[in-house]
Parts: structure tokens; sequence; C-alpha cells
């Protein structure tokens, strides 16, 4: 998605409809990084009318020979790491340790194949798996495995040490494991 050049100075302008049109463009690229990350669309809304007034206050700094798309989904992303953070409190963590001393969760159960699980499961079953992840299980997760960042971008971004974000990605693939082998059962 890449708006004219005449659109983006028209919103730098504070242009109203050149902005409008700008939202309009942004929309599915930005509720498509937020959807991951949230588990209430109310909330991904939120994140990301959030994310495009950042836009709007930061389109100077666009450099107009570059992707438009990359440079709004940088700032998207950037929006759920700040929120994230100041979120990531006693609560994150409760959340985290009261499911992984939930009895029902059996992390030593056999693994289950992703090749098995693609096979049974469409792309929204296993976002729906995804966004039951407590909030840093999923953070790490969607970091790592869906936007490419390396234990140490993660440990660096989220105020973890390498080592932490390691054993979040590793929790989080034991909890998926676990959940596609039930769904897989019952299915």
């Amino acid at each position: 998605m890449q708006p004219t050049d005449q659109h983006i100075r028209d919103a730098r302008r504070g242009d109203r409809k050149a902005q409008s049109l700008l939202y309009r463009q942004c929309y599915p690229v930005l509720m498509g990084v937020c959807v991951r990350y949230r588990q209430y669309e109310s909330d991904a809304v939120s994140l990301m009318n959030e994310a495009f007034l950042k836009i709007l206050k930061n389109l100077d700094s666009y450099k107009i020979e570059s992707s438009f798309s990359a440079w709004i989904r940088r700032i998207m992303i950037n929006t759920v790491i700040d929120d994230f953070r100041k979120q990531k409190n006693y609560r994150e963590f409760q959340k985290s340790s009261a499911l992984l001393t939930d009895p029902s969760v059996d992390y030593l159960s056999e693994n289950v194949s992703w090749n098995d699980g693609a096979a049974h499961f469409d792309a929204e079953e296993l976002e729906n798996l995804i966004l039951r992840l407590p909030p840093m299980h999923r953070q790490v997760f969607n970091l790592m495995a869906i936007d490419g960042f390396s234990h140490a971008e993660i440990g660096e971004i989220l105020g973890i040490s390498d080592g932490t974000s390691k054993w979040y990605m590793n929790q989080a693939r034991k909890l998926l494991q676990t959940w596609m082998k039930t769904e897989m059962v019952v299915g």
C-alpha cells in the first residue's frame, strides 16, 4: 500500500480529507498487526488509532522514496510494544504463573508436529490459539515467529534478558502444542 506522494504532502499540511484517505489506506495494514497482539477487537482498534495519530504527527520524518507500508508497520509495532511496556506489571506475571501451574496443561505430553497442526488448522484457528496465550508469551511469540525479531532484540524491546525471551518462546510453543494436540483429539 503506497499512497500517492501528493496525498502524503496534503496530509502533512493538515488537510483533513487527505488524512481521512490516508487512514482508510493504512487501516488494513495497521489492523493486521494489531489483531495479532490484542485479544479483543476494541483494544486492537484503540491501539491502531493511537498508532495512526503517531503516523500523522511524524509524517515529516517519512522519506517519500521509501516504503510507506513498511514505515507505518514499524510505527504500529513500536506502538504495540510501548503499550505493552505500560501494562507490563504484576498482572502480566500473575497470569503467566497461574497458567503455568494449571494442572490441566500437560507440558510433558507428546509434542505435536507443526505439519500435523497445519493440516488440521486454518489460519484463523491458529490465530485464535495464539490469542489464548498469556500476554507476555503472546508478545514474545509474535515478535519472534511472525515479526522476525531475534531474542536479543526482543530482550531489548521488552526490557528482559535473552534467556527470558527464550523461556517465554519455549513456553508459548509448549502451550500451543498442547492446545493443538487437544483440539486435534477433540476435533
